[in-house]
Formats: structure tokens, C-alpha cells, sequence
């Protein structure tokens, strides 16, 4: 059976094509510059931080492909970037970050309708905000997109960027219940944005003039950067759905592969390689685990924390497969190091989780004896072997090559160094970190 794809009138068989390719369609919102260009200088400042020492940046940042390039990253409590960040010995974090950083590659494109690793928020008509989140009532209104809703979550976090127990006045809102409303975390972030003069009078742009700035206002600001800054969809793959151009030979038999024996897209499917469902394909667990919170240290049984439903239990989100050169580590924890470790795990994931080399993790020091203390627990490693979705597969080395070929034509080269950059200062006159 052949199948045709037909891209402005050209069709292209592919004999051992499982299903058609994907459109070459992407839908982004419009985004205003002003608030683009408003939204860059938040993104790049501490002053969304509890202590004002963390921005988006620290664990989104476009030198680790708007990741941190580890693992498990270091927020609150910790100086510096990436591989470069150190402990700060005046203010330690309590833990790692729970969950690997994900990449910010399209996540403007109107598909993406589900954010972090487990889905927690999504949109949802059926709320009068428009977004299911865990938040439930307190949910503010405002917010234009679900990607923009994101930003409310991370400023929340005591490891990420708010702080811990009462050392700022963000942590102790949060020590006290408050987060919505005056005086809550999210109102004292904004104050501090609007008596600044060069954000008021940016937003006085972007808004009415003078009015009250809330901190959705500034989360749309940022999804809007977020919308420009990393759209990337001009990759070797988008030129060939869009034009026919010619994928070199190993990318094009990867392609044959991707969407053919190996049957990536049956999870890795549409323009971006992604479902957006939740699937549970045996992925290690290192580190503290999102569980923690609820007295389980190391556990993270990932979209089941949102759904309460057993059947959900090990499952996260597929992720998008753009522009992985960049960003690695993989998996909602980072336990592989390369595209390759990750590739072949997919082949048998039983037996790679039962194998699973801890070196392959990328951590920064100190090293915690419980970061892999999980792998040995046997219990809890058969449940995650038990809820596995894959069947094992074989493919040789130079298919294994051919397909990460493929992936590599995902990547857009243009973007690569980011649109406008890491500004030299910010507002609020805190360092920024490049």
C-alpha cells in the first residue's frame, strides 16, 4: 500500500508509511511587540522571585535550549546557570525541583491545550476562567491563554521561585493561605512590577493607561514573548512538508521508519510530534518526585496526581520532539542524557528501567543519597514496569541512527540562538543572568 501525501499538489509515496504525515498548519496566536518586548524583560527578571534572585530564565533559559541542561534543576537557593549554578551557602534549597524543566519550543502553537509534565493545567470551557488547574476557584481570571497561566504556578513554587516558610513576603503570604486577592503572592508580585517606572510605563502601553496592574497582565506579557521568542517550525522537516525540499538520505529513511515500523507517531503524532495525551512507557525515577508533597519522597506516579484515577498512574505528557539538540536532559525527571539513551529506552522499556546506569543523570552537587533511592526499591519499580504501554521492539544500530537523523531534521537552525535575546539589564536593576 502506498500512502500519498499532498503537499501544494505534490505526492510524495512513501511504501512503508504507517499513516500520513502531518500538516504543515501551525496556528499561533498574534502577539503585540510592545507586550512581546514588555514580556522579554519579565522573563529576564528576579523580580518575580520571592528572594529576587530567580527569573524565568534560571531554568528556561535560551544557552540550555530554554532549559536548565539538567536533570533535576536547583531554583530558589541557588547562584548561576545551568551546569554553572552552585548552592548558595546563605540560603540552601530544601531539595532539587521535582521535575525536569521543559522546553518552551511552540508552545505559543493554539494546539497546545495541556502544560507540565502531568497536564495540571489545561484549557477547559466548562471553568469560568476558561483553565482547569489544581487551583480550582481560586483560579483568577485574565488570563488569555492556558500558556500564560502557566506562569502562576512556578512563582508558587517554594523551590522554584518563591522562597521557603517566611523569608520573604511572598513566602509568608503563601505560609499563610494567600494567593489570590490583595495582599496574596500573586498581588505582591504585581505591586512590586507597577512601582517600578520604566513597567508602569510599558504597560501603560499594553494597557489602559494607569490602570491597576494584575499579575495576569504580566503573564500575558510573558506568553507573548514566549509566543515569539520560540516559535520554531522553519526545520529541515517543516521545509520538506511545505515544499517538498529533500531530507538527506539517513533523515528521510528515519522518517520512513518514524512513521512507519518503528511507530513513533503513534504517540509522537502531528506537526509538533506530540499527542498531547499521557502515556506511562517505564520512565526512571530520580530525585525528590512530585509525590513529596504528599509525604511520598522520591514516588511521582505523574498524570494520576491530576486525575486521582489508578489508570492514569506513571503516565506524562508526550512530549514535542522540536529542537531536542538543545534540549536535553529527557524524560519528566531527566534521567537520560542523550537522545540516543532515550531512543533505545522506547525499544524495551522494561529492561532498560531495570538497568537504568544513575550516571546517565546530570546533577548538580551535592548528591543526595535519596536522589536514586527509588531505583532500588523493588515495590515501587515494578509498579512503574507494571503500568508500561510499550511493546518491545527491535531495531538495528543503523536504524537507531536513522532515526535520530530524523529527529535531528526537527531542528529549526534559525532559532537556535533565540529572536531578540538576553537583555543587558531589566527594570527592576537585579542582575540578569547570561
Amino acid at each position: 500500500m502506498k500512502w500519498c501525501v499532498v503537499i501544494f499538489s505534490l505526492c510524495l509515496p512513501f511504501t512503508s508509511l504507517a499513516g500520513p504525515l502531518p500538516a504543515p498548519n501551525p496556528k499561533f496566536l498574534e502577539t503585540d511587540m510592545a507586550s512581546v518586548e514588555l514580556g522579554r524583560l519579565l522573563f529576564y527578571d528576579p523580580i518575580l522571585s520571592g528572594n529576587k534572585t530567580v527569573s524565568c530564565a534560571t531554568c528556561h533559559h535560551p544557552r540550555y535550549g530554554t532549559g536548565d541542561g539538567l536533570s533535576l534543576g536547583v531554583g530558589d537557593g541557588g547562584l548561576g546557570l545551568g551546569f554553572e549554578r552552585v548552592i548558595d551557602p546563605n540560603n540552601p534549597p530544601q531539595q532539587r525541583i521535582s521535575r525536569n524543566a521543559p522546553a518552551l519550543f511552540n508552545l505559543g502553537a493554539s494546539e497546545f491545550k495541556h502544560l507540565f509534565h502531568d497536564g495540571r493545567l489545561e484549557e477547559d470551557p466548562t471553568h469560568i476562567s476558561g483553565i482547569r488547574t489544581p487551583l480550582g476557584a481560586e483560579m483568577e481570571t485574565g488570563f488569555e491563554s492556558v500558556l500564560a497561566a502557566q506562569a502562576m504556578f512556578t512563582v508558587l513554587s517554594s523551590d522554584e521561585m518563591a522562597g521557603h516558610h517566611s523569608e520573604n513576603d511572598v513566602a509568608e503570604a503563601l505560609r499563610r493561605g494567600l494567593v489570590t486577592g490583595p495582599g496574596g503572592a500573586w498581588d505582591i508580585l504585581a505591586k512590586r512590577v507597577e512601582i517600578i517606572p520604566a513597567y508602569r510605563k510599558s504597560f501603560n502601553v499594553v494597557l489602559p493607561e494607569n490602570a491597576p496592574i494584575h499579575f495576569h497582565d504580566i503573564a500575558n506579557a510573558l506568553a507573548d514573548f514566549i509566543r515569539f521568542e520560540w516559535r520554531a517550525d522553519n526545520s529541515p522537516f517543516d521545509r520538506f512538508l511545505q515544499t517538498g525540499a529533500s531530507l538527506p538520505h539517513a533523515a528521510s529513511k528515519g522518517m520512513e521508519l518514524f512513521y512507519g515500523k518503528a511507530q513513533c507517531d503513534r504517540c509522537h503524532s502531528g506537526l509538533f510530534q506530540t499527542d498531547h495525551s499521557f502515556h506511562a512507557i517505564a520512565m526512571p525515577q530520580i530525585g525528590p518526585g512530585k509525590a513529596a508533597l504528599l509525604g511520598q519522597r522520591n514516588r511521582d506516579v505523574g498524570r494520576m496526581l491530576v486525575t486521582g484515577d489508578s489508570q492514569d498512574a506513571y503516565k506524562f505528557r508526550t512530549p514535542s520532539l522540536r529542537n531536542l539538540l538543545e534540549t536535553g536532559p529527557y524524560g519528566h525527571a531527566g534521567a537520560f542524557a542523550t537522545i540516543e539513551s532515550v531512543v533505545r529506552h522506547h525499544l524495551d522499556p522494561i529492561a532498560s528501567l531495570r538497568a537504568y546506569d544513575s550516571r546517565q543523570a546530570l546533577l548538580l552537587p551535592p548528591h543526595d543519597v535519596s536522589d536514586f533511592a527509588l531505583l532500588a526499591d523493588m515495590s515501587e519499580m515494578n509498579l512503574i514496569a507494571s503500568a508500561n504501554e510499550l511493546t518491545p521492539m527491535t531495531l538495528s544500530d543503523q536504524e537507531i541512527d536513522q532515526i535520530l537523523a530524523f529527529l535531528r531534521s526537527l531542528h529549526d537552525q534559525g532559532n537556535a540562538e533565540s529572536r531578540l535575546g538576553v537583555p543587558s539589564t531589566v527594570p527592576s536593576g537585579l542582575p540578569v543572568e547570561k
